[in-house]
Formats: C-alpha cells, sequence, structure tokens
C-alpha cells in the first residue's frame, strides 16, 4: 500500500484520503486540495488487485492532467493503470471512439473538429443570417434532456435557426465539435446499458476534480457509469461550491444528494478548510464573498504576513495602464516580489490582450505572458500543437516526464491518425526531436521546418494522413492569423523563436489572465482590474449578486500576500452611458490601504 510521511498531509486530508467508500469533499482555496487528490489516487492505485482495473481521474483542464499526473510519478508510483484527462478526452477515449459503431450519426467515422474550426463555421453562418447576429450569441451547451442557448430571448429564435443549420452541416460532413462529444457520449451510455456496466466493472475509483464547474449532462454521464456499476466502483468528488463561476456555461456545483441519487453511490461529506495559501488578512478580505457557512481559517507559512489590500474606483480608463505598472513595479521594486509571482487579472480577453501589449511597451526590462502574447494557434487537440511542446522545450531531466508523456500523446495520435507506429517509442521520438534544428529566427517558419525534419527522420508522410493534413491546416490558418493581428498591433517580436519558446516555459513573467483562467493558481501578489458592473459579474448572469460574489472570491483567494483591485472610471459602456463599480464589491466594508 502506498505510504506517506507524517508531515505530507493533514489530519483532515488523511481523514478524506482513508475513508472507505465514495466521498464528496469540500475544499476552499489553498486547503492542499490538489495534493489530497493526488496522494488519494496513489493510494487507489496500489489498492488494485486486478491489471484489469484502473483508476479514472476527471480534471478540468489538460494543465491539471499533466501537474497530477507528474506530481504522482514524482512519487515513484506506477501510473500504467491510471487514466487521468478532461470530461473530453475521457468521452472521447472510454465512449465515442471505442463504440461509436452503435450510433447511428457515428458509425461511418467521424472527426473531432477544433475550436478554430468551430469559431470560423459559427462566424461565417452568422454573416448568413444576419440580423445583427455575432458568434458569441452562438454560446450553447448539452443538457440530458437537450440544449440550452445563452443568447438574450430576442436573438433565440435566429440563433437557434443558426445552429440547427450548424448541427446539420456538421452531420453532413461526420464532424463533431467539443459539446456534440458530450451530448453524443450520453446518448451512447443512456442508450447501450452494457457500456456503463462494463466501464462501471472497469473503473475502481473515478475522481472529479473541480466538480462546481461539471455540467448536468458530464454529472449524467459519470452518473450512469457509477450507477451501472452496482456498487463496485468508487467516486472521490472535489471542489469548492464558491467557486462556481463557469454557470454561463453550464457549469453548476451539485449536492453531494443530487449525485447519490443520480449516481446511486452513498456519500460520506468532508471538508477542507485551512487555507494554507494566504495571509491571515487575505482570508478574511475573501471570506466577505464567501456564500457557504463554513469558516475558512489560514495556516500557511504567510499567515502573519502584513498583506496590502487596496481598492481603487477613482482610477481613469484612459490612466489604467499606468496605474497597473505603478503597482507592478510596487510589488516587484519595492517589496522584492519576483516577477513570476505577480498576477494582472481582468474579466474580459480583449481588453487583456490590449492590457498585455501597453504592458510589454511600458515595461520593456519585464516578460509577460498573456492571452495577447501567445503567438500560435494553442488547440490542445490539435496534433501539431502536441508536437510542437515537445519541439520547443528543452531536453532536460526536470522536464523529463513531461516530455516523454507528450511524447506519448503524440504516438497515440499518429496512431489514431492510421501511422504505423509500432517500431516507435517515446524515447526515441524523443532522441530523434532532440536531434533536429533550424538556424530559422522566425518562430513558425522554425516550427515548420522543424515539423518537416522531424517527420523526414521518422519516414512518415504527413500528407498520407487526412487528419494530419487537416490539423496542419488548421494549426498553420490559426497561427498565421493569430500573428498578423499582434504584427499589426505593434507586437513585432512575438513571431520570434524565442517568444514561441516561452508558452512552454515554467513561470518566469507576469502573468496575465481572465479571473476563469486563473482559478486554480496562486500569486504572491494579484491585480485585477474591470471590476465593474457588468463586467463583474456580467451582464448575462442571471443571478447577479450570486454571480459578483463567486468571481470576487476566485480573485482575491489567488493572492497570497497582496491584492489590489480597481474598478476604473470612465469605460464606456454604451454610447451615452459608462460602467459602474461592481456592487458587492463598493458595498464592502473593509480597511483598504492606500499604496503611495
Amino acid at each position: 500500500m502506498f505510504v506517506w510521511n507524517a508531515d505530507d498531509l493533514n489530519a483532515d486530508q488523511v481523514k478524506a484520503i482513508e475513508q472507505p467508500g465514495s466521498v464528496f469533499l469540500s475544499a476552499c482555496p489553498g486547503s492542499g486540495k490538489t495534493r489530497t487528490l493526488i496522494y488519494k489516487i496513489a493510494r487507489e492505485l496500489s489498492l488494485l488487485t486486478s491489471d484489469k482495473q484502473r483508476v479514472v481521474a476527471i480534471t478540468y483542464t489538460h494543465r491539471a492532467a499533466d501537474e497530477i499526473q507528474e506530481r504522482i510519478e514524482q512519487l515513484g508510483v506506477e501510473t500504467s493503470q491510471l487514466w487521468i484527462g478532461t470530461i473530453h478526452s475521457f468521452c472521447l477515449e472510454w465512449i465515442l471512439r471505442p463504440y461509436a459503431i452503435y450510433h447511428p450519426e457515428l458509425k461511418h467515422g467521424f472527426r473531432v473538429i477544433n475550436a478554430h474550426d468551430t469559431e470560423r463555421a459559427l462566424d461565417l453562418l452568422c454573416r448568413q443570417h444576419g440580423g445583427g447576429l455575432r458568434i458569441f450569441d452562438c454560446g450553447h451547451h448539452f443538457t440530458s434532456a437537450g440544449y440550452v442557448i445563452s443568447c438574450p430571448d430576442w436573438k433565440r429564435a435566429k440563433v437557434e435557426a443558426l445552429l440547427q443549420q450548424y448541427w446539420a452541416e456538421l452531420r453532413a460532413n461526420r464532424q463533431v465539435d467539443f459539446e456534440m462529444i458530450l451530448d453524443y457520449a450520453f446518448q451512447l451510455v443512456r442508450d447501450i446499458p452494457s457500456i456503463g456496466i462494463l466501464l462501471g466493472s472497469i473503473f475502481a475509483t473515478v475522481l472529479v476534480d473541480e466538480y462546481q464547474d461539471t455540467k448536468e449532462i458530464q454529472y449524467a454521464i459519470i452518473g450512469a457509469i457509477l450507477k451501472a456499476s452496482n456498487g463496485k466502483a468508487n467516486a472521490f468528488i472535489v471542489g469548492d461550491p464558491n467557486q462556481a463561476i463557469y454557470g454561463s456555461l453550464g457549469g453548476y456545483a451539485i449536492t453531494p444528494a443530487e449525485f447519490s441519487a443520480l449516481s446511486g453511490v452513498s456519500f460520506t461529506e468532508m471538508d477542507l478548510s485551512v487555507n494554507y495559501r494566504s495571509s491571515d488578512r487575505i482570508v478574511t478580505y475573501f471570506e466577505n464573498y464567501n456564500q457557504l457557512t463554513s469558516k475558512i481559517s489560514a495556516g500557511g507559512k504567510y499567515k502573519a504576513y502584513k498583506s496590502a489590500i487596496s481598492y481603487d474606483f477613482a482610477t481613469h480608463h484612459s490612466e489604467l495602464v499606468d496605474e497597473v505598472v505603478r503597482l507592478i513595479r510596487y510589488n516587484v521594486e519595492t517589496l522584492g516580489i519576483m516577477p513570476g509571482e505577480v498576477c494582472i487579472v481582468g474579466p474580459q480577453w480583449l481588453p487583456l490582450a490590449g492590457m498585455t501589449r501597453q504592458l510589454v511597451a511600458a515595461l520593456p526590462d519585464y516578460s509577460f505572458s498573456g492571452p495577447g502574447m501567445v503567438p500560435f494557434a494553442r488547440d490542445i487537440d490539435n496534433f501539431w500543437y502536441k508536437l510542437s511542446r515537445i519541439i520547443l522545450t528543452e531536453a532536460s531531466p526536470q522536464l523529463y516526464i513531461r516530455r516523454s508523456r507528450w511524447a506519448g500523446e503524440v504516438i497515440a495520435a499518429l496512431d489514431l491518425a492510421g501511422v504505423n507506429t509500432a517500431a516507435m517509442t517515446r524515447k526515441s521520438l524523443l532522441r530523434t526531436s532532440n536531434a533536429i534544428s533550424s538556424a530559422e529566427t522566425d518562430g513558425l517558419k522554425y516550427l515548420l521546418e522543424c515539423f518537416d525534419a522531424l517527420f523526414a527522420a521518422l519516414g512518415i508522410d504527413r500528407n498520407s494522413s487526412p487528419m494530419l493534413t487537416e490539423h496542419y491546416e488548421a494549426f498553420v490558418e490559426g497561427s498565421k492569423r493569430r500573428l498578423d493581428r499582434l504584427v499589426e498591433d505593434g507586437a513585432t517580436a512575438i513571431a520570434e523563436v524565442a517568444m514561441f519558446r516561452k508558452v512552454f516555459d515554467e513561470k518566469t513573467g507576469v502573468t496575465v489572465s481572465t479571473i476563469h483562467g486563473v482559478k486554480g493558481a496562486e500569486f504572491e501578489a494579484v491585480i485585477a482590474f474591470g471590476l465593474l458592473e457588468g463586467m463583474v459579474p456580467h451582464f448575462n448572469e442571471e443571478d447577479k449578486v450570486a454571480a459578483a460574489n463567486k468571481l470576487l472570491y476566485v480573485i482575491c483567494s489567488r493572492a497570497k500576500k497582496n491584492l489590489h483591485l480597481i474598478s476604473e472610471a470612465g469605460r464606456r459602456r454604451r454610447q451615452n452611458e459608462l460602467y459602474q463599480p461592481t456592487d458587492i464589491l463598493l458595498a464592502c466594508n473593509f480597511g483598504y490601504d492606500q499604496i503611495l
């Protein structure tokens, strides 16, 4: 059995890990949720009694899956019987690909299209349908009962007609987008009971991370498999209802009783309530936005740190970048915080991209990572993106486990593309890739030269596989469009190889992220702007008070030491209307600090 050192975990974490049966664990920010999940997975792997059994861990992001698997392997635990990934990857690997033959719309084969393909198709249809429709009006998600459209009511009929045409075109081309992956997987599990029975007999434990971001149809898929296991599979469900900020995308925090009724599983409810990340002052502050009755306490090394917490609603929008620059310099140059421990948070990608580029110009001696600084198409399901991770990272002992896993993903993708990989191993692929070089300084040209050189060395003709060809065209087209836009905006250095390599670097520069993108991360200093009614919360949110509390809770709980909140004045909302500060934030009575 897997064992750990006495000081690895606290008493509540140990209880959760050792609790027999199924557990529903509520974990506050900074409570060691990921560590608990890692040790639970390691323990469950060590308890398997058959080489046919599997432990399945479903994470919200690919990045989280990578981190968890790496840390388990660093504990010396064998992971050959672990499957870990996102719900979309799970549905593809365990349901759609093995059982597509049983679905009339999938039995003749299908191809998963990427986000770029989806956006391009919807944008074209918006222009065809007219009526003022734009791509962000087309937001939707599937449920076990059908689908939900997220646009305003007055646009609903037009959007529904557009989506029906979009889905019909996908079916005609035997294509599946990310949302349809879930819908088809649910239909298969619902209509072919033997699928759930078989999977339920294989899975010893199913772990779900960040359950509060899970959609109803995802709960239905997982619940059906657990129910079909007839008590053979246990579940370990982890998350924080206070951080359920994906409501507009269909995510919500199911209650233990609801999921028990859905899955037939009896849960022991447990919680982790000690925050090891933040100072006591930071914890006291973000508790203002806690919508649950549980009390959180600080218990980490920064507990007694005298945190600076500021709130600024006077700075004008035109002076926002100067103020953010001042706060960065204050934390880095005055307080000695490393740039990689500073995060700039905004509510939307568009202003963030502009902010990033302006910060790069204002602080030439600093490095930044953000939505406006990713120089090529970042599509985790695209084969060439998978391969670029290996090409753009150095061969080093520190990165070996990660690069080896990436190599395994590349080989699996080649198999799926119809390439014979019988003689290829992870080590041989890495060895061949490490020997590839190019003198090209343009980042995209460098990548494409390395792709060609590697495939030549492997003896593979990429044009012989339709999948590889389609992925290649999507990767190149998406990258060129992104680069052209960035260069046009003045970020000429973004096209260089050095900037391409930074995409996969460990955190060294200032991070720029959306609220949704920063969830799960932590930084010594957090600077948040755009805290305005209509942005935080978004104007489409039904329960604006709850949404604002959850978003502010997420923002503020990322900070270890210092927190700076900005509701900039003068940002125009409509022609004759300005955005106003977020009501919940403005109403919070707290002794804020002045940063001079």
